[in-house]
């Protein structure tokens, strides 16, 4: 078997693998790189030894059985079979869903969590968007703190595992997204710094220091990034990549890795035959990110829309505080410009920021299916100091009218596991660090964050409790009784009449048409022969639809027809969808 390892500053290369050593060579064509072969199988351990140095794992493991600081396993990509033929599926019309594998099921596998695919046809869903499964210290984990970017968190079920969990999605009829962490690498069994320039301490993260992207030995740090990222398109059949905090990949070339990555990926999609997709996660409020490469942008075929969640969530919460409070001024009209901007903040001033902040997207040319909306997502719920979901504020019915901005309008519409059944559990942050040090400092660290919010260090969940990870387990049983049953009926409706009715489809955002009144604080809005309304007060509001005529299609709460006048009573915190016969 061939072994090669991309180590630019090291004098020598020793290959340890099943317990003999073997002096690697330079290869003469690609700089940098050593190469060799030695006997070896699926299962094998090895890992590299520079200069007579300890022996590290393979950066680009693909297997890592014994954690980040364990040698590595070679794995045979051919020797799993695929049952399932798959032509693959965009994002045209999708409905993702985030899921978290260590806590979707309380087992926590991969394997555990295909057993619960069925709920996600049943509901609709049309891609699944597993958080990051990279190996990391310990079991349990958000998993962006992850190291080794080309392997599968052990503990979750290794290779063997997702590749299992993807077949039986597909057979289901579900594509399959990961979200994947390019911007930093975890504290704990990183050991890229002793191959070769992977980071930069001339620029900055929120984690520490940059990626190297544009300084000198850049090339290779790049190249890396974009294999691993094809690596998981090709070799586990995913549909699409989610790209975390794109805002950190610090990067001045004049080839943007970014879009370098979206080139190779296009690449990869016509070898391939079937389509691929990137999202990226961006707080710049920037046009050009997804914007076509052929128009001067960087290519991603969608990104992650905060806006849109700020500005429902101040509208149904009230809450102000942090970056809310750009929102909570007017509410009603801050949901009414994403629903037909996209931004909020497109060259506006930002309080919370203290400038201006974004760019107008062009509508002409940006469809909505390549801005992903939600009203909830890991960071939103897990970076709240108790990890409380929106149903721990608000009424059912505000979780309803919630739910119809995001899934009646022109995005792409996302979910976060349990939302659609209003879950109780909360979802925490919780780590598993190995490392004592490093696991107090996480913790201090976390309560000494929300203690400047007023929080109580002793109503700041310690990450690395197990029973913190434990308390975010979702729990199947309470989707089937009361309120969350409802909701979850609610969900499955308002999914089906998007799938049902292509106006909801429409991903014009110049043709949606909005009103709405802030203090009587409802909002409605066209979408082709389809109305919507949504009543956030606490009392019922009559709301001028303009059609004497049209034919209730869901409602939360009971209503009449509108009358002569057009008028549609809604009653409180409520929502109705109505159409034009």
């Amino acid at each position: 078997m061939q072994f090669e390892v991309w180590a630019p500053q090291a004098e020598r290369v020793t290959l340890h693998c099943d317990g003999a050593t073997r002096a690697l060579e330079r290869d003469p064509c690609r700089a940098g790189w050593w190469v060799g072969s030695a006997r070896a199988r699926d299962g094998s351990r090895y890992g590299f030894a520079l200069d007579d140095g300890p022996v590290l794992p393979d950066p680009r493991s693909r297997r890592q059985p014994d954690g980040p600081d364990g040698l590595s396993a070679v794995v045979d990509q051919d020797r799993f079979v695929w049952f399932n033929d798959w032509a693959g599926r965009d994002l045209s019309g999708a409905v993702l869903y985030e899921l978290h594998v260590g806590t979707y099921t309380r087992d926590g596998t991969l394997d555990a969590a295909a057993e619960r695919l069925e709920h996600l046809v049943d509901l609709g869903v049309t891609h699944v968007e597993l958080m990051p499964l990279c190996p990391m210290p310990g079991r349990h984990g958000w998993g962006y703190d992850g190291v080794a970017p080309w392997a599968v968190h052990e503990p979750y079920g290794g290779p063997e595992a997702l590749k299992r969990f993807v077949d039986k999605a597909h057979g289901l009829g579900l594509g399959v997204v990961l979200d994947v962490v390019h911007n930093h690498l975890g504290p704990s069994g990183n050991h890229l710094a002793a191959y070769g320039p992977y980071f930069t301490d001339t620029r900055h993260t929120p984690w520490g220091d940059a990626v190297n992207l544009d300084e000198a030995g850049s090339d290779g740090v790049r190249d890396y990034f974009v294999g691993s990222a094809l690596a998981w398109l090709r070799d586990y059949r995913l549909d699409g990549l989610r790209l975390d905090a794109v805002h950190e990949l610090h990067d001045r070339r004049a080839l943007p890795f970014l879009e370098e990555l979206s080139a190779a990926v296009d690449g990869l999609a016509a070898d391939l035959g079937r389509p691929l997709f990137l999202i990226g996660e961006s707080d710049l409020a920037d046009p050009r990110l997804i914007t076509p490469r052929q128009e001067g942008g960087l290519g991603l075929h969608a990104q992650w829309n905060d806006d849109v969640h700020h500005a429902v969530h101040a509208a149904v919460t009230g809450e102000r505080q942090g970056y809310y409070g750009d929102f909570a001024r007017e509410p009603v009209a801050a949901v009414a410009k994403t629903l037909t901007h996209g931004f909020f903040h497109d060259g506006t001033y930002s309080t919370f920021r203290g400038r201006h902040h974004g760019r107008p997207l062009d509508r002409t040319r940006t469809p909505g299916t390549r801005l992903v909306a939600y009203t909830q997502t890991h960071d939103q719920v897990g970076n709240r100091a108790q990890g409380d979901r929106l149903a721990a504020t608000v009424s059912p019915g505000l979780l309803a009218c919630a739910a119809t901005l995001v899934l009646t309008g022109p995005f792409t519409p996302m979910l976060f596991m349990g939302e659609e059944w209003a879950a109780s559990t909360p979802w925490q942050y919780f780590t598993d660090h190995t490392d004592p040090a490093l696991a107090d400092a996480v913790r201090k660290g976390r309560r000494r964050e929300f203690a400047a919010h007023g929080w109580a260090e002793e109503d700041v969940p310690d990450p690395q409790d197990p029973a913190t990870r434990e308390r975010s387990c979702l729990d199947w049983a309470e989707r089937e009784s009361g309120d969350h049953a409802r909701v979850l009926a609610w969900y499955r409706e308002l999914i089906a009449l998007r799938r049902a009715r292509a106006d909801l489809r429409d991903p014009d955002m110049a043709a949606v048409k909005v009103a709405h009144d802030e203090q009587a604080r409802w909002i409605a809005y066209r979408r082709g022969d389809l109305r919507v309304a949504v009543n956030l007060s606490g009392t019922a509001v009559s709301i001028p639809l303009g059609r004497p005529v049209l034919d209730v299609l869901a409602a939360w709460e009971p209503v009449s027809p509108p009358g002569a006048d057009g008028l549609l009573v809604v009653p409180a915190e409520s929502c109705v969808v109505a159409v034009a016969p």
